[in-house]
């Protein structure tokens, strides 16, 4: 079990959500020309974006998609039904435009941006691609830790740093998503040490997994709590995490020291978000939780967090496919505050 101490890693600095300025942005919806509270969520997402850009007016034109891939050493156990070269796959895929996630991207005009954390091959230089490749996929967590120290921190300055240049070259949100089989087993280990949740409720069926398959994944993930039993965040992510975990984290943490808001996808981007928080608590408040996923689990991830998501569609597909349908309601939540006149100019004839 890893036992250096937490302090041996600091997060970037992050300011909390002015929360001075939540009632005045609150005053300024409710003033707007509409009936009170009609708007719903909504206004709590407007209020949520207007504190994360005070003193300054929320925008939302510019979002990209950060698509972390990695692979798993957990798989060697079973987990997943699908073989580790799917990972390497679906990255073709979404370099080729055909993905999901590039469909709805383009629907919704989002950029993309794929990620190699740490996939367990080598892949083509392409345009379209950021080597950011820590290791050949991690270790096998039930008989080993999935990474070093060392390259569970260098995957969040990694994740951090790509975010942070995504934004000084104009991105008004990031948006989460990830590629990597067997990561929700990883996530079940993560979510299960820190929200911390009984393990059983932590595992669901991921890709999908018949009795036999759910049997072997539980076994394995058993057999990978029992091993350690790390607590404090950093060891949990070095014993259990993925890279493309930890790069996601690493992405939360760097979109919060910016003061901009970053759309968390599904249950392993969840997992990340929980954490980014466990890590820095102040990152909770640049969070924006797109979907409550059919993933069993992530329903305790975001009760750890007192999270309330945007949407329930009964995903499960991950890729930041629910994350890229959020953005056009934080485009809108947006433009709430900056476009929308208030009753006393309707009324007054000001428009």
């Amino acid at each position: 079990m890893l036992t250096a101490p937490e302090t041996a890693w600091q997060p970037p600095g992050i300011a909390p959500l002015d929360s001075n300025a939540e009632s005045a942005i609150r005053a300024r919806i409710d003033g707007k020309a509409k009936p009170l509270g009609s708007l719903g969520q909504i206004e709590d997402l407007a209020v949520q974006l207007g504190q994360i850009r005070h003193p300054g007016e929320p925008r939302g034109d510019n979002a990209v998609l950060l698509v972390f891939a990695g692979d798993h050493g957990l798989t060697e156990e079973g987990v997943s039904q699908f073989p580790a070269a799917v990972t390497v796959g679906m990255v073709m895929t979404y370099l080729a435009g055909r993905a999901c996630a590039n469909a709805f991207a383009a629907a919704t005009n989002v950029e993309i941006r794929v990620v190699d954390a740490g996939v367990a091959a080598e892949l083509p230089k392409h345009p379209g691609l950021i080597d950011a490749k820590i290791r050949m996929g991690t270790g096998n967590a039930a008989r080993e830790p999935a990474m070093t120290r060392q390259q569970a921190i260098d995957a969040l300055d990694r994740g951090c740093q790509l975010t942070i240049e995504e934004i000084r070259n104009g991105a008004d949100i990031i948006a989460l998503g990830e590629m990597g089989i067997g990561n929700t087993a990883s996530s079940s280990l993560l979510l299960h040490r820190l929200a911390p949740a009984p393990l059983e409720e932590c595992i669901g069926v991921g890709a999908g997994q018949n009795d036999a398959g759910m049997a072997k994944k539980r076994a394995a993930i058993e057999k990978a709590a029992a091993r350690s039993a790390a607590t404090a965040p950093l060891d949990v992510l070095a014993e259990f995490g993925g890279l493309e975990i930890a790069m996601m984290t690493g992405a939360i943490l760097g979109a919060a020291s910016q003061r901009r808001p970053v759309i968390v996808d599904g249950f392993i981007s969840t997992a990340a978000a929980l954490l980014a928080v466990r890590l820095a608590p102040a990152s909770l408040g640049y969070c924006v939780f797109a979907h409550r996923s059919a993933e069993r689990g992530h329903d305790l991830a975001l009760e750890a967090m007192q999270a309330k998501p945007l949407l329930d569609l009964g995903l499960r597909l991950g890729e930041g496919t629910g994350a890229i349908l959020a953005v056009p309601l934080l485009r809108a939540a947006a433009r709430l505050l900056t476009d929308v006149a208030s009753l006393s100019d309707v009324m007054d004839g000001k428009l």
